[in-house]
């Protein structure tokens, strides 16, 4: 016995389709369904709608069978092929509805009827149906998305025994925001449709078509939890923040409701913070299957706390989900995530057990540990044996299910099932599934060969218009430096789990030897990943076109067999973030005050080198630690250019684009205003330089609250003078009091809560390697001395919060050095050019200052 949802009717703002079709089968009156305010019309003199065929009304002679239900008392039955035309008032996706309500009547017995549907002369929506006796206590009602490219569709129904029937049919156009026609929304083609199999509301309670925008009902997901005991449900009384620019799910996504309640993780009953949540369903066996769940964040006070991993079939979903960076407003803002998953293989209509599960990432601590799952969606791909021509995503032999990641709309999934997948799992308590802290894969596995097409669509990536793109006009990228994906295969030994070195927002990261001994970095893009081609492209485009020794270079590229790869040249120390805390990937010591500083002076060349070596500036976007390398003689380059973008053009202020970057770094300017502008990367540059001089994250949820935030705290304690107190301690009695002070200077200046009162980057270069001869050569000097372009007057409080990103970033990944030469000015190549820009920043070779 499930609850009512009872909430007010919706509102006049409720979504209205540009068509909507909605018929009472077999009657000459109108007729209102259960929980739905709506009005079937006749289906034999509904306006928009053709019936031809054989077909006879008949009526209920049980009245009963239905109670209160007289959309059900009727039925419009077929004795041989019989067929609905519609004439639809906008070409896109639409929603189809059927509801078969089967009865006992004088002449027929609908219990028996077995029959198929089928749409549009290409799609087998059922075959062979029929609803068993005893199954009829309410009616099934089976749910389609299909994209319709012409003023009209017929829906035919064919017998496959005596008689085929409908007691009611709905058709809508659905909205844009629904099943979007791009690689992370999977959207519909002429040849793709999709069945809806479950729609599961964690938590809460039955949502039904009077409470929900599109008319569709929620089930509660009590009946489907494996072991009750792992869970603890959440309502939250919270507005739900839908994004009202269009960049994440609306109440036609999934209702507030949905959203506002959840199963979490029951730390406190079961006390252990590997406990996972799991749901088990059931669905067709050999079919491909789109997952979508459904996230908000209703369980911390702090999102930035809540980090975790989503699987299905015990195969990752999504990985180290943090909410914070997905959404805007980090403050119940809702979120969903999708991909495709494809079962193993088994006879022909027959069922199989999909498992989803949530649980604790190895990111999250013993205190902030959590998972949470608000809603889920689980629909059936329609005629995959037409979508050969479509790309492809990761396909991972196991005996269920392959997941398989974003798929373009246009392109439809072909799965080849390659290489072998062994998971290790620590299993619990009967009924509970529990990961270890150090969850390993092992073996080996990559993307389905797909010969001839890439995993996105070029067609539907032209960037220079996109708000989310890069910025850059489509181009064909160096065929020069692709390295044929054999090769690759070859350097990373089939992409062994043994030679993982990073991972992040794109995928993993491998080491590897090329054929001709170099050494590399492999970046490769997995299925699911926060992000996709767009990025792809936007770096091998930028790194095939600029060079310089502190950017990192490019060594190659592959974009064959649905494979989406970055090569670069291997960088021996790591990531700087990697260097700061724990000595990098090869144990380096302490840096001392002197290397950091000639660390950060390079990253600094670098980003100026971006802001100024062309006509038009590119911007990063995303700086941070993570995302500066260094080789071997700790010199730094700048890495990861997925999120960058052309910067304004001549006579223009800012690039307007949607926000994208990490948590902690972001431009609070640019997060409030979505105006992209170079100084958003100072402010980013900022907070690294304090994480250089601090050796701490800067976001961190264990300390105290006036601590938490490393740039608020940074600002707090140079107010009071006591920046010298918040070192990394291992440098304490190490650094030169005059460049402390500049340096603390330098990076306020960076932090100033407007973009037009922070220093140009070559302002910040200059001071930097300022600081660095005042700590050189111990030059005893006044703090006015000392100001040189930052000024050292400073507001009475920063106002500098954490704030989210809306973009997955890469992690701690290894990326390099080398790429084609570039000229941004005449005469002088890169190198030349920094050595000119080193020269016209450069501090001084004497006392007097510039």
């Amino acid at each position: 016995m499930v609850a009512l949802l009872v909430l007010p009717q919706l509102s006049s703002a409720a979504f209205e389709p540009a068509t909507r079709i909605l018929l009472n089968c077999g009657s000459r009156d109108s007729a209102t369904p259960p929980n739905d305010n709506r009005p079937f019309l006749p289906d034999s003199t509904a306006n928009s709608v053709s019936l031809s065929g054989s077909s006879v009304e008949v009526v209920d002679s049980n009245s009963s069978s239905y109670s209160g239900a007289a959309l059900y008392q009727t039925a419009r039955v077929a004795t041989g092929r019989m067929s609905y035309e519609f004439s639809v008032a906008s070409t896109g996706n639409h929603v189809l509805r059927l509801h078969f309500a089967p009865f006992s009547s004088a002449n027929y017995d609908l219990f028996s009827a077995v029959f198929t549907v089928s749409a549009l002369d290409r799609f087998e929506l059922l075959k062979n149906f029929s609803v068993p006796r005893g199954g009829a206590a309410s009616p099934v009602v089976k749910e389609f998305f299909l994209r319709v490219d012409s003023g009209k569709f017929v829906i035919a129904f064919t017998p496959s025994s005596a008689v085929a029937f409908v007691s009611a049919v709905e058709v809508f156009t659905a909205p844009v925001e629904l099943l979007r026609s791009d690689a992370r929304w999977g959207g519909l083609t002429a040849q793709l449709a999709l069945e809806t199999v479950h729609r599961i509301n964690m938590g809460g309670p039955l949502i039904t078509p009077s409470n929900d925008s599109l008319w569709r009902s929620w089930i509660p997901d009590g009946d489907f939890l494996l072991d009750s005991s792992t869970a603890t449900i959440v309502d939250s009384s919270a507005t739900i923040n839908y994004p009202s620019d269009g960049s994440g799910p609306t109440e036609e996504v999934a209702p507030s409701r949905v959203y506002s309640t959840a199963q979490a993780m029951n730390k406190k009953g079961l006390q252990d913070p590997w406990i996972n949540i799991t749901w088990r369903f059931n669905v067709s066996t050999g079919d491909i299957h789109l997952v979508r769940m459904h996230f908000c964040d209703i369980v911390t006070t702090i999102s930035s706390q809540l980090v975790f991993n989503s699987y299905v079939d015990r195969k990752d979903f999504y990985r180290n989900l943090q909410l914070s960076n997905e959404v805007f407003d980090k403050t119940t803002a809702p979120y969903y995530s999708q991909s495709y998953v494809a079962d193993g293989g088994g006879a022909e209509g027959s069922s199989r057990i999909m498992e989803v599960t949530v649980g604790r990432s190895d990111m999250s601590t013993a205190t902030t540990a959590d998972a949470l799952l608000n809603g889920l969606e689980i629909m059936k791909v329609l005629n995959s044996s037409a979508i050969g021509s479509g790309g492809g995503g990761e396909s991972n032999k196991g005996t269920t299910s392959i997941l398989i990641g974003s798929v373009v709309g246009g392109l439809a999934l072909l799965l080849l099932v390659v290489g072998f997948l062994v998971l290790s799992f620590r299993r619990g308590r009967k009924g509970r599934t529990l990961l270890p802290p150090e969850r390993k894969e092992t073996g080996t596995s990559w993307w389905s060969p797909l010969p001839g097409h890439s995993a996105v669509s070029r067609s539907k990536v032209s960037e220079g218009a996109t708000a989310t793109g890069p910025g850059w006009t489509r181009q064909e990228m160096n065929l020069g430096l692709h390295i044929s994906f054999d090769e690759i295969l070859s350097a990373t030994k089939g992409f062994d789990d043994e030679l993982i070195i990073g991972s992040g927002g794109f995928g993993n990261v491998y080491r590897g030897v090329l054929r001709n001994g170099t050494n590399v970095a492999v970046k490769r893009g997995m299925p699911g990943s926060s992000q996709g081609y767009p990025e792809f492209q936007a770096e091998v485009l930028l790194l095939s076109k600029i060079r310089h020794r502190h950017l990192v270079s490019l060594v190659g590229y592959c974009e064959e067999k649905s494979e989406m790869i970055l090569v670069y040249e291997f960088m021996e120390k790591g990531t700087l973030k990697g260097v700061l805390y724990d000595g990098g990937a090869a144990g380096e010591p302490c840096l001392s005050w002197k290397q950091r500083l000639e660390i950060c002076i390079g990253a600094a060349r670098g980003i100026h080198y971006l802001h100024t070596g062309d006509s038009q500036a590119i911007i990063h976007r995303d700086l941070k630690t993570s995302n500066i390398l260094l080789d071997e003689d700790l010199t730094a380059k700048v890495s990861d250019f997925g999120l960058s973008r052309m910067g304004p053009a001549v006579g223009k202020t800012h690039v307007s684009t949607a926000v994208k970057g990490s948590f902690g770094y972001l431009d609070p300017e640019y997060f409030k205003t979505q105006q992209l502008t170079d100084k958003s990367d100072v402010y980013s540059f900022g907070v690294v330089l304090l994480e250089v001089l601090c050796a701490r994250p800067v976001i961190d949820p264990q300390l105290a609250g006036d601590q938490l935030n490393l740039a608020e705290w940074a600002a707090m304690s140079h107010r009071r003078g006591q920046l010298e107190q918040i070192v990394d301690p291992r440098l304490r009695g190490e650094i030169n009091a005059a460049s402390l002070r500049k340096f603390g200077e330098t990076a306020m200046r960076c932090l100033e809560p407007f973009g037009d009162d922070r220093p140009a980057i070559g302002d910040v270069l200059w001071n930097l390697e300022y600081c660095l001869q005042l700590q050189q050569t111990e030059i005893k000097r006044e703090a006015y001395e000392d100001s040189g372009v930052c000024e050292t007057q400073f507001p009475a409080a920063l106002p500098l919060r954490p704030v989210p990103s809306a973009g997955g970033t890469i992690g701690e990944e290894q990326e390099d050095d080398d790429a084609a030469p570039f000229a941004p000015v005449e005469g002088l190549d890169a190198d030349q050019m920094d050595f000119t820009a080193s020269k016209a920043f450069s501090q001084l070779i004497t006392h007097e200052g510039r």
